[in-house]
């Protein structure tokens, strides 16, 4: 798609279309309302990445069902958010942020509601998997637009309140979803999302410009896309079967031989291609490539240890599920 005609040089454009716009300031009343609509939609993302953990037992004893359909519960959302989320940024990049968020937290929204109204763990973990779309549709845009619409000076601040409150959302999550149950059902935990993603969707709406990346031109980097979800999907499947099935088992096998296959065209295509989504250059920072790397580490280790430790608290224990969350929020991680 072509840019905005009022773009400016950065790649920010007004909503309308109908002029250039100055880029906000953080303590301007439109640039917190961008930052809280960004900070709504990415933090219902990252919630449903851990409050479905203390309502395990719940679904567990409501769809007579045991760990292995429970765990793909979680893992249904986590592969389609993992495999999906480099080509969300691309697209995003080129079709407008604003416009792509908004698509992903409506897609996320619906998603919502078919997991509340699953009847079978089937549904449920279908309903997540598309869940997974829309929350990788919104977590890049959602970065991308604070970037696009901040003065230079004031970026750095606007993404420390986003990441800073996105943060405590999703360390909170568990003790929201343990409260959720004791005052209804499982299913509360996805309804929640309704109300809160049409908060963000009218303030995205009313106040948060359209921006996309002027400079980029040509088709897409789709043969990078496609290998690039490819690679994501494989590996995240591989994982998931891994502590189950083995490492001698078929699925484990063909899911490993094509995660490094597509990982190798996918660097292949990157390096070679006029307009890679991901630039190998990026990479060249060491700090970058550490503060990457951590962040890799903390949150897979943390993602881990609550889907053991929560689930533990209730089923063993016996806690409450508000309990259980209080425990997790008190716990060294």
């Amino acid at each position: 798609m072509t840019p905005d005609a009022g773009a400016q040089p950065g790649g920010l454009s007004p909503a309308g279309g109908a002029g250039p716009r100055e880029l906000l300031r953080y303590r301007s009343a439109q640039g917190r309302r961008v930052v809280a609509a960004m900070i709504l939609g990415s933090s219902v993302a990252g919630i449903d990445s851990t409050v479905v953990v203390v309502a395990l037992p719940a679904i567990g004893r409501d769809l007579h069902v045991g760990f292995q359909a429970l765990q793909w519960t979680v893992t249904s959302y986590t592969l389609t958010l993992a495999s999906l989320i480099l080509l969300a940024g691309s697209l995003s990049d080129r079709w407008g942020r604003r416009r792509v968020f908004l698509a992903g937290l409506g897609w996320f929204t619906v998603a919502s509601v078919l997991c509340a109204a699953a009847p079978g763990i089937g549904w449920l973990i279908a309903a997540r998997a598309v869940q997974g779309i829309g929350g990788a549709l919104m977590t890049p845009a959602s970065l991308a637009i604070i970037e696009a619409a901040f003065q230079p000076g004031d970026r750095t601040r606007a993404i420390g309140t986003w990441a800073g409150f996105s943060g405590v959302s999703a360390a909170i999550a568990p003790f929201l979803g343990g409260w959720l149950l004791q005052a209804g059902s499982w299913r509360a935990i996805f309804l929640i999302n309704v109300p809160v993603a049409a908060v963000a969707a009218w303030t995205t709406r009313r106040y948060v410009p359209e921006s996309r990346d002027t400079s980029l031109s040509g088709s897409a980097d789709w043969p990078g896309a496609l290998a690039g979800v490819a690679a994501l999907a494989s590996a995240t499947y591989a994982i998931l079967v891994l502590p189950g099935a083995g490492v001698r088992s078929p699925g484990f096998a063909a899911a490993a031989v094509l995660a490094l296959l597509s990982s190798a065209a996918f660097a292949v295509i990157e390096r070679r291609g006029s307009h890679p989504m991901l630039p190998p250059a990026i990479f060249a920072p060491a700090q970058f490539r550490a503060a990457n790397a951590l962040t890799f580490v903390v949150n897979g280790a943390l993602g881990g240890f609550a889907f053991v430790f929560i689930p533990a608290l209730e089923i063993i224990s016996g806690y409450s599920p508000v309990v259980a969350a209080r425990h997790w929020c008190r716990s060294p991680s």
